[in-house]
């Protein structure tokens, strides 16, 4: 598997995140029990399906070779594997965090270096 996943958060979220030293979830996180990412293949669908319009966001890559064996990539939409974590994200794993803007037709404009 690819060793780059990406989150989607809100701004508040990584914020509180960076206070506490981890990121524990989002809402649908903490109800799934397991935090929720995206290969950079499922990026933009994860966007438009899940944040079409929301502006405030923030995109972080995340090293999942230092997730280790809470990092699972299960099946979900389509029969896709994802990347679930089970447990917290270290912000050691974080190699960067982006806005990620919102366009007048309510989709997100990905930083130059994501296909």
């Amino acid at each position: 598997m690819a060793s780059q996943i990406y989150k989607i958060l809100s701004e508040a979220l990584w914020q509180a995140s960076l206070k506490q030293g981890y990121f524990s979830g989002a809402p649908v996180d903490l109800a799934d029990g397991y935090i929720h990412f995206s290969t950079i293949a499922q990026l933009r669908e994860t966007a438009r399906k899940h944040f079409h319009g929301q502006s405030g966001l923030m995109l972080a890559e995340i090293d999942a070779d230092r997730l280790g064996d809470n990092l699972k990539y299960e099946p979900s939409r389509g029969g896709d594997l994802f990347p679930h974590l089970y447990g917290i994200l270290p912000l050691d794993a974080v190699v960067w965090v982006k806005p990620l803007p919102v366009d007048a037709d309510g989709a997100h404009q990905f930083p130059e270096d994501i296909a």
